[in-house]
């Protein structure tokens, strides 16, 4: 009997673990997740700060589930160390997990900007459950906060706890919101946006210090600006847990190097998610997460399995206002078409025919079309009427 070990129960390891029970009917598969809770959407935690959903809600699989489906699942389970050779993963408790295969879905964790009185309480970098109940706790206590980073974290985590009351203020080192996803004119109207809708945005910012006693009471900017702050929550990026690996001899990128059918440098460990490199790339969406953990099921059932990159998408919706990107943003070397209606916007860039990246502001309902053709490297006749969306193609037709 086969015995399969994933290592993380976020979306992705918990994807893997499901579908190995599926391809592999009698094998032993084994969920460790490091967190005490069941898997839950991560990516749903924004709506859970702000109020929009219970924390029951986010729960995506119960024990029931995962045990009528083939999988024994373990909570609060952190694994400490992995022996290859033994093929044994040992837990924080001491327990041994002895297992014939292995996936890696540690995932990736919230970076903590070595700042200054960044260790204080009430500061908080945010990427999982018990960080957003960390945030909910000052959101009750009230009082102004502040949100280091602009992107698309950043923002939500902004707009979540302007929901729950708090005064928030948006710092961010670049001079646009979401400067990965959005260009500078894209970027200028969500900032617009979001400043009318009541968020404070401070662009060009650089954070010198976090100030205060027991607690959190400010943050001072490098020109000597001090803004009040009694949470700070840190949505700087994020950086793959890679420390098990590593300490286990595999081999070590950015992330954990993987090939095309997401093992490793041993064989009979694959890596999923944001934990996993492939090429040198590392991913942060769950889609391609979600993606990879099929593909490591089918390498393990023993089919054959080759997975590859796609263009990369990316959606938000905060106080009301929708933006999307995919592709590449405003490269150097690509000529850029755009359009502007009031408050929508459209800005695409091309290189010869073919389109290498979208931004969607306001009216996102042209995306699927969008992300086809940077996908599929579509020549396109018109690069100006291609613009008008679907709907020109059509008429074209």
């Amino acid at each position: 009997m086969t015995r399969v070990l994933v290592i993380g129960a976020g979306p992705a390891g918990t994807r893997c673990a499901l579908g190995v029970a599926k391809r592999l009917p009698g094998a032993t598969v084994t969920l460790a997740g490091a967190e005490p809770a069941l898997p839950y959407d991560r990516v749903a935690l924004s709506r859970y700060v702000a109020g929009a959903v219970e924390q029951e809600a986010l729960i995506t699989h119960s024990l029931a589930d995962l045990s009528a489906a083939g999988v024994e699942f373990r909570a609060g389970t952190p694994v400490a160390s992995l022996d290859l050779p033994a093929r044994r993963a040992v837990t924080a408790s001491g327990k041994a997990l002895d297992y014939d295969r292995c996936v890696l879905a540690t995932g990736s964790r919230a970076v903590r900007l070595p700042l200054p009185g960044a260790d204080l309480p009430g500061v908080v970098p945010w990427r999982d459950l018990a960080e957003s109940r960390a945030m909910l706790r000052a959101a009750r206590e009230g009082g102004p906060a502040v949100v280091i980073g602009g992107g698309l974290l950043g923002l939500e985590a902004a707009a979540g706890l302007a929901a729950r009351g708090m005064k928030v203020t948006v710092l961010h080192a670049v001079g646009w919101p979401m400067e990965r996803q959005l260009c500078t004119d894209s970027g200028a109207l969500l900032a617009d946006r979001l400043r009318g809708r009541g968020l404070k945005l401070l662009m060009n910012a650089k954070t010198e210090a976090i100030e205060g006693g027991d607690r959190v009471d400010a943050v001072r900017l490098a020109d000597g600006t001090r803004i009040p702050a009694r949470l700070v929550v840190m949505a700087v990026g994020v950086r793959p847990n890679t420390d098990l690996a590593r300490a286990s001899g595999l081999t070590v990128g950015r992330g954990v190097v993987v090939d095309a059918s997401m093992r490793t440098s041993d064989p009979r460990v694959l890596a999923v998610g944001e934990c996993a490199e492939l090429d040198g790339r590392l991913i942060g969406l769950v889609a391609p997460a979600l993606e990879q953990a099929d593909f490591a099921a089918a390498t393990l059932a023993g089919e054959a399995a080759s997975w590859a990159p796609r263009a990369d998408a990316a959606a938000l919706k905060v106080s009301g206002t929708a933006v999307w990107s995919a592709g590449e943003v405003a490269p150097a070397d690509a000529e850029a078409v755009t359009l502007r209606a009031g408050e929508t916007y459209r800005g695409l860039w091309w290189r010869g025919s073919r389109l290498v990246g979208a931004v969607l502001y306001g009216d996102v309902a042209e995306s699927a079309f969008f992300l086809r053709l940077i996908a599929t490297g579509e020549a396109v006749a018109s690069r100006a009427e291609a613009a008008l969306g679907s709907a020109w193609v059509k008429d074209a037709a």
